[in-house]
């Protein structure tokens, strides 16, 4: 399903994931920070973003042969990295993941990306707001859960995140709508917050792990 989705566009979103990560992203991301990205896919993200060590989930194998050389992979559910110790990460990632997961597998993932982020560590969220893409949220087969920037802000604070940063309108549905296809004019767009509110029907949350002991 994937494959069938995004093969002929594979080239174009390397480009603009490598723009999205040198433009955005990159701030969140110290240069000796240990990075995990959720639900790698293909590897756009972690293989772009520059930090001192860098690892890849997904429980797709082929996903894998995406990897950069010094991106480990690692094949897992995200609702147990059992592979990742506690408090080893710094910054966690994912992208177009949690509406494909029922709300128990949501907690599950947000409770071990609890526990595998270092005291203060960060989660970056990206995702479909149901509130802006609800015309097209359901054109995707394999989407079961709707969140908006308050729901998913909500999963988060009931599960030991503070939310400190939220977008509810960032970058368009798709890269196969309107999102801006040159480097050039994607850079500019990331610098125009006041263009996110028209085209935008992703959601940014940035949240941080508070210390506490969930049960």
């Amino acid at each position: 399903m994937y494959s069938r989705r995004f093969d002929e566009v594979k080239g174009m979103r390397r480009e603009i994931w490598k723009t999205l990560c040198e433009d955005f992203f990159q701030k969140f991301v110290k240069s000796d920070a240990t990075v995990l990205e959720i639900a790698s896919g293909y590897c756009e993200f972690i293989n772009n973003i520059k930090a001192k060590r860098k690892i890849a989930v997904d429980i797709n194998p082929s996903s894998k042969e995406y990897a950069a050389k010094d991106v480990e992979f690692i094949f897992s559910s995200s609702t147990r990295l059992k592979d990742i110790p506690d408090g080893s990460v710094d910054v966690v990632f994912t992208s177009n993941f949690f509406e494909h997961l029922m709300k128990e597998d949501i907690v599950k993932t947000i409770r071990e990306v609890h526990r595998v982020l270092a005291r203060d560590g960060s989660f970056l969220i990206l995702g479909p707001n149901i509130r802006y893409s609800y015309d097209i949220f359901w054109c995707f087969f394999d989407h079961i859960t709707p969140l908006d920037h308050e729901s998913m802000s909500e999963a988060l604070e009931i599960n030991g995140f503070r939310v400190v940063n939220v977008a509810p309108r960032f970058l368009p549905y798709s890269t196969k709508t309107n999102l801006p296809k040159s480097p050039f004019l994607l850079k500019l767009y990331l610098r125009l917050p006041w263009a996110w509110n028209i085209f935008g029907k992703q959601m940014f949350v940035h949240a941080k792990k508070l210390p506490q002991v969930l049960p």
